[in-house]
């Protein structure tokens, strides 16, 4: 798929298949999250890999009591959810990590794949578990989450969302 029409085409996703990921698709994402291009070439960015059924993300979404969903998890029940860390002390890392989650949901919409990118971890992974998540994720030493991404055959179909052009661009 043309990039261009991956971007247009692409929404967020909020119903999942059961059909987990290919090999191959999930490796396609994953490049596609390594080939995002880092501050200074940094690279500082690392990529957990979940299964939707994984108890940690049951965990962590209890934690965020308010900010989830009651009639629904998180993370759609999609079958693969990518948790992307990085250095915590880093500057650009968020702004890094932002990039890659994108190159994953274009790559993504490539493959004809639905996704979701997840801000809504934040709190609960920045709050009094960081540690106990850091560790049970395997975040490398120093790094702390970033966002996430939920991935997956899509059951639920949603229109890209529309612009006002007048609105939100200033040409100088």
């Amino acid at each position: 798929m043309d990039v261009m029409k991956a971007i247009a085409a692409r929404s967020s996703t909020r119903g999942y298949t059961a059909e987990k990921l290919t090999k191959e698709e999930l490796d396609a994402l994953l490049t596609a999250g390594l080939q995002a291009p880092t501050a200074t070439n940094r690279q500082e960015l690392h990529f957990t890999v979940l299964d939707g059924r994984d108890p940690l993300l049951f965990d962590i979404q209890e934690v965020m009591g308010g900010r989830a969903r009651p009639e629904k998890n998180f993370w759609y029940d999609a079958p693969t959810v990518i948790l992307i860390s990085g250095e915590a002390d880093f500057r650009w890392t968020a702004v890094d990590a932002g990039i890659a989650v994108e190159n994953i949901a274009l790559a993504a919409e490539s493959l004809g794949l639905g996704n979701v990118i997840l801000g809504c971890l934040k709190a609960a992974m920045d709050g009094e578990n960081r540690e106990r998540y850091a560790k049970a994720l395997r975040f490398p030493e120093g790094y702390t989450f970033q966002i996430a991404i939920a991935v997956g055959h899509k059951a639920a179909e949603k229109e890209p969302h529309g612009f006002d052009r007048e609105k939100q661009v200033t040409i100088l």
